[in-house]
């Protein structure tokens, strides 16, 4: 389920923040209920935003 307040949507991503380096991060779901983690929908993935001087870190899921 997608972390943002109000959103039934199926989570699709997981975002973490490294503050000390300015950096967001999504990647694939990840397996553990990390309370630092946010699982996103795919609506709010495509939406996300950061602070001014940050940067977004997208892993991409490799199929083979």
């Amino acid at each position: 389920m997608c972390s943002k307040v109000g959103c039934a949507r199926e989570a699709v991503t997981t975002l973490t923040y490294d503050y000390r380096d300015q950096m967001a991060a999504l990647g694939p779901l990840g397996a553990a209920n990390d309370p630092h983690a946010h699982d996103l929908c795919a609506i709010h993935t495509d939406r996300l935003s950061v602070p001014q001087g940050w940067t977004v870190v997208r892993h991409a899921t490799l199929v083979s």
